[in-house]
């Protein structure tokens, strides 16, 4: 039985955790046994390590002195990462609608999910997997802006600007665990629910970009 109370906090404590055990992104993939019949939190260090290496790859490809050929890779590596992350975020949703009873178990991973929606309760804009995949993401600056809090090779003002920013990080954080656990709790007693959105990244499928698609056609 996955443990829904508070998990806001869960997701904010794990999240910090694996950035300080690993000194910072990217965190380490999530192995397959290492989270036993806990199929949520697979996926929620899943997306954490894809959103990780995503915010390496991002810094890497801002390189002025490199090859262009190591920009590209930079930038093939985003695309991949950028993927994964979304994937992993639709598992998260499909799983936690299975839990709170929203969705008929074997049509949750499909494009056309039967309801078991209850009367009257209210469609929420944004899936409890976008909150968490936001939160890895706020994550990644709280560390980020953290580590400039602590640097001794930049002017006190920069520290300082850093420290108020760092503080808004954590309350902007705070707020999204917060909203996070009001969903649940709303969902639970049919107030609200969500819905996977598929989000269908065409340019990485040859068969939709057309870019890729006109390569293709010149190839042959």
């Amino acid at each position: 039985m996955i443990i829904l109370d508070k998990l806001g906090g869960q997701v904010m404590a794990w999240h910090d955790s694996s950035l300080e055990v690993a000194g910072g992104p990217p965190v380490a993939a999530a192995a397959t046994d290492q989270f036993p019949d806990q199929p949520l939190w697979h996926r929620i260090a899943s997306n954490h390590h894809f959103n990780s290496s995503l915010w390496t790859e991002e810094d890497l490809a801002r390189r002025l002195k490199v090859s262009d050929s190591e920009i590209t890779a930079n930038k093939r590596a985003i695309d991949r990462f950028n993927q994964a992350r979304n994937d992993a975020t639709e598992r998260i949703d499909e799983i936690l609608l299975i839990e709170l009873g929203l969705v008929e178990i074997g049509s949750a991973s499909t494009d056309t999910p039967v309801s078991r929606v209850a009367a009257g309760a209210n469609l929420n804009s944004e899936t409890a997997g976008s909150i968490i995949d936001r939160m890895s993401i706020m994550a990644l600056k709280i560390h980020a802006m953290r580590q400039q809090t602590l640097r001794h090779d930049v002017e006190a003002g920069h520290v300082q600007s850093s420290q108020v920013k760092l503080q808004r990080l954590l309350q902007q954080r705070a707020d999204l665990a917060d909203c996070l656990d009001r969903l649940i709790s709303d969902c639970r007693q049919g107030l609200a629910y969500f819905k996977v959105y598929r989000q269908f990244k065409m340019y990485n499928d040859p068969l939709f970009n057309p870019a890729m698609v006109a390569e293709s056609r010149q190839a042959s």
